[in-house]
């Protein structure tokens, strides 16, 4: 059976906790479920594997381990898409597909959050549809693999 990585970066441990406002009241646990309904749901033939880290070297690692363990990525890298050219780097240098997730619009916010380094290293990005960008980067990814 084929498998998908789903990773998450810093603070998303925090959801449902975390400015609602802006993410929402589901948890990572939450999301995590709905990821897998919804592959379940839609007869994909992969499953799905989560990790999450607040540590960017345990995040390259993860990508880098993906390469032979996975068929395709799909990474929420939460800030370190603003400021991580490590993560960007390990995306470059493995060859599966892979897809950037953002549970909110990273436009609407503050300029910062305006540009992903990450974003040269995947096929594609979707954002701000909440947890619903989840859902859309697995049929993406059910595409790419």
């Amino acid at each position: 059976m084929k498998k998908i990585k789903i990773i998450d970066g810093p603070n998303l441990n925090l959801l449902g906790k975390r400015e609602p406002e802006i993410y929402g009241s589901e948890t990572l646990k939450d999301i995590q479920a709905l990821v897998k309904s919804h592959i379940i749901n839609r007869k994909y033939e992969f499953e799905a594997s989560f990790f999450q880290s607040n540590s960017e070297g345990e995040i390259v690692d993860c990508i880098q381990n993906s390469n032979q363990s996975s068929n395709g990525i799909i990474i929420n890298a939460a800030g370190f898409s603003h400021t991580s050219v490590a993560v960007l780097d390990a995306l470059l240098a493995i060859q599966i597909p892979k897809i950037e997730v953002h549970l909110s619009n990273l436009f609407k916010r503050e300029d910062f959050r305006h540009h992903s380094f990450i974003s040269k290293g995947v096929n594609g990005v979707i954002c701000g549809f909440g947890s619903n960008s989840y859902l859309l980067a697995v049929d993406g990814i059910n595409k790419l693999i």
